[in-house]
């Protein structure tokens, strides 16, 4: 169903794929857009156990694309060095493709708040469950389960780990 990378020497381990959607802190969603263009943009996300959890206002185009066509695209950039003598990148990055829904059940959208505060504020644990009863109603919260994800880097890089 889903295409093998064609230069499998890239190909990173699943936990060195895991670790990069753990240490970054921004990717971009791809989803179906209008006119049947995609349509992308960088979001912050933390990942779960298979998951990706977004949050979002309840309205816009994401949402509209989300609810159109569930599948969609994600991507993470960890590494991105030129090598202008050799004209070429040393990279590190990640592809995913899922399906996304809108949480409604309140324990899975508390579940991935709680999930996003621990990512990017963990040294402010308690102001982020505050920060959580104030926007509540305002929060849209979006769980992407991961069907098909490689991590991928720069021959380089993958030699010079060896």
């Amino acid at each position: 169903m889903f295409r093998e990378m064609r230069r499998i020497k890239q190909l990173l381990s699943n936990e060195e794929t895991i670790e990069i959607l753990n240490s970054c802190t921004s990717g971009v969603l791809g989803v179906a857009g209008d006119d049947d263009y995609p349509y992308t943009v960088p979001v912050s996300y933390t990942y779960d156990d298979g998951k990706l959890y977004i949050h979002s206002a309840k309205q816009g185009h994401k949402i509209d694309g989300i609810n159109k066509n569930d599948k969609v695209t994600f991507c993470v950039i960890d590494r991105d060095d030129v090598i202008q003598k050799t004209f070429t990148t040393h990279f590190r990055s990640v592809s995913i493709f899922g399906r996304a829904r809108i949480l409604t059940d309140e324990a899975e959208r508390l579940q991935a708040l709680r999930s996003l505060v621990e990512k990017y504020s963990p040294d402010f644990i308690e102001e982020g469950e505050e920060e959580i009863k104030k926007t509540w109603d305002r929060v849209c919260l979006i769980e992407i389960k991961i069907e098909h994800m490689t991590g991928k880097a720069a021959i380089e890089i993958i030699k010079s780990s060896n």
